[in-house]
């Protein structure tokens, strides 16, 4: 019984001995978000070489949304593919069809760089939105309040996996 014990024991930290810098590289990038008001919490990324802009983080949007002034400069450079019209419920109830377009580039905080990213166009200026469409491309993430920061697995798509610093 106690050989057994051992046995496993030793097992057990091998496991943890092997696997355990694994486990710690999960999240390779921490984003800083700011908090704005009604709890809401936004995150710089630049589009296709744009500029940086900033996105409301909602995980409880299906879709990363750009608005029109956005598409209309991905347009110009050529960096925005037409794929498909979206119809949706917005948080209000009301319907709305919109498109969606392949975004050639999206590097969110300057360190979690996504290629082919799906957008769904909204009119306007409208607020842009980082939602799951690109969230869970980058999952594990972890969305923490305090420190009000977005962790994620970006992988080989990332500036910090090159071992790139951040810009700034």
């Amino acid at each position: 019984m106690k050989k057994r014990f051992w046995k496993r024991l030793g097992l057990g930290a091998a496991a943890f001995w092997l696997l355990g810098p694994a486990m710690g590289q999960e999240f390779d990038v921490r984003i800083p978000m700011q908090e704005r008001s009604a709890a809401t919490f936004y995150v710089s990324a630049e589009i296709a070489g744009l500029g940086a802009s900033d996105f409301l983080v909602d995980t409880g949007s299906g879709y990363m949304t750009i608005n029109e002034v956005t598409l209309a400069a991905l347009q110009e450079t050529g960096q925005a593919e037409y794929l498909k019209d979206l119809s949706g419920i917005l948080a209000n109830g009301e319907r709305m069809r919109v498109p969606v377009y392949r975004i050639e580039r999206l590097a969110i905080g300057g360190r979690c760089e996504l290629r082919d990213v799906e957008a769904a166009v909204f009119p306007g200026k409208s607020r842009q939105i980082l939602g799951l469409s690109v969230l869970t491309r980058t999952a594990p993430f972890v969305f923490s309040t305090d420190p009000a920061e977005l962790r994620l697995s970006c992988g080989e798509g990332s500036l910090a996996a090159a071992g790139e610093a951040p810009p700034g």
